[in-house]
């Protein structure tokens, strides 16, 4: 037994044919009377056809006219907000009249799209500037949607990926290396090492919504600039008020010790005496001494200089810095030409501390040391390369006072540090990944 077949409900006629068949019934009452009054009265059949089909004329005619201007208004109320959906606000519709209904309404759509327009402006522009700022901000912003794939980039984050964004849109937070600092607090910092370079870095993280679905913004600021020169300053003070009490205490010392050498020769006395007395004296004043210059060296961190720049050759530098040291021999790789306008005596410095380190380094082991230098438009870097036992810890490379040789004062590199980021440039020590033995990378603007 078959089931029997359901008929689908018509669907209700057009809006158009509706008000045509409306305005046909609202007229037909009218047309019928006339007919009947022709029909009933005492007139020619002639008189009766040509007056019924002026009137059913009349009637047909007047029912388009009336559909006509319903629906007409309708349509261009139609397509203004067509055009208002797909963000066209250049159709405005004429009006004959803006006190009767259709006029008010026409006048509302025009102000509508003056208003949408005005606001989609706005909306452009502070898109335009928010992009501008995002480019041109020196910290990386990333954000990645509720699966975790990247979904916008600015330059500083393509700069920290050292990658395009065309390169890395879509890519998951895991394959960018970034899915601990999405998951860690915020703000907290960390110490990583990126693609472009390794330091500390504050990361914070935001959440926020589009079009319906969570997102995160990831922002990563780089803090190891201002955390080292809180640090510095804060070294700095310590050696001022070390320097300021020691050199207090050391001037009376060392003049009461002469004071004393000279009563002891003038009084005399037995020879054994005399001559512990004199002694003991000499190792007070020659320690006095001693510490005097030791607390002038570690002073230099606080009277460091702004650099005084000017234009000179860097291989030529790297050359004559290489000679100085006879200990042992120093090879050259030539790099290209390269002229550089920097604070020349500063940066000799520099290189004089990281060759005697290298040297230092290697005398146990008989290595060699290479220097090299090289670069672009923007920046110079000259590389010192040593084949020692390379570095057991990095984190007290950098800290005053810090040192692992016997008749060391712990101020070179921090000195040679301070110099490099007093240029706008970066000092990086670290152990070489090709060979053993360590790598100092100086990095300067030019």
């Amino acid at each position: 037994m078959t089931a029997p077949r359901v008929t689908p409900p018509r669907p209700p006629p057009p809006h158009e044919r509706r008000v045509f068949l409306l305005a046909l019934a609202a007229g037909l009452p009218g047309v019928a009377a006339t007919l009947v009054l022709l029909n009933v009265g005492d007139y020619p059949a002639r008189t009766v056809w040509t007056v019924g089909g002026f009137a059913v004329g009349a009637w047909i005619v007047g029912t388009a006219i009336l559909r006509e201007r319903i629906i007409r208004p309708l349509q261009t109320l139609s397509n203004m907000l067509a055009a208002l959906r797909e963000g066209d606000f250049s159709l405005r519709a004429r009006m004959s009249h803006s006190d009767d209904a259709l006029g008010l309404a026409l006048m509302e759509i025009n102000m509508l799209g003056e208003t949408l327009r005005s606001q989609r402006l706005g909306a452009l522009e502070a898109t335009s500037l928010l992009r501008a700022v995002m480019s041109e901000i020196d910290v990386a912003i990333f954000a990645f949607d509720d699966s975790r794939q990247l979904r916008l980039s600015n330059r500083a984050g393509e700069r920290l990926l050292a990658q395009r964004f065309e390169r890395i849109a879509g890519r998951s937070a895991e394959s960018l290396g970034l899915a601990e600092l999405l998951q860690s607090d915020s703000p907290r910092v960390h110490d990583r090492t990126f693609p472009e370079r390794s330091g500390r870095w504050e990361v914070r993280r935001t959440a926020f919504r589009q079009e319906g679905r969570p997102h995160t913004l990831l922002v990563i600021t780089d803090v190891t600039k201002s955390l080292r020169e809180e640090e510095l300053q804060a070294w700095q003070r310590l050696v001022r008020v070390l320097s300021h009490e020691i050199n207090n205490s050391l001037a009376p010392i060392k003049s009461l010790a002469g004071s004393l050498q000279e009563v002891a020769v003038r009084a005399g006395g037995a020879a054994d005496s005399d001559d512990d007395l004199r002694r003991g004296l000499d190792i007070i004043a020659a320690r006095a001494d001693s510490l005097s210059r030791f607390m002038s060296s570690y002073a230099r961190l606080a009277r460091l200089p702004a650099p005084n720049k000017r234009a000179f050759d860097l291989g030529a530098l790297v050359r004559r810095i290489a000679a100085l040291d006879a200990r042992l021999p120093v090879t050259v790789d030539p790099g290209p030409s390269m002229e550089v306008r920097a604070d020349a005596d500063q940066l000799e410095q520099v290189l004089i501390n990281l060759v005697r380190n290298a040297i230092d380094a290697c005398l146990s082991e008989r290595g060699a040391v290479h220097v090299t230098w090289q670069g672009d438009e923007g920046w110079a870097e000259v590389l010192v390369t040593d084949e020692g036992p390379g570095i057991g810890g990095t984190t007290n490379l950098f800290i005053p006072f810090f040192t692992t040789k016997p008749d060391g004062s712990g101020i070179g590199l921090v000195l040679s540090r301070q110099i490099a980021e007093g240029h706008g440039g970066t000092l990086i020590i670290e152990n070489r990944s090709d060979a053993r033995g360590a790598v100092a990378r100086l990095r300067v603007p030019r």
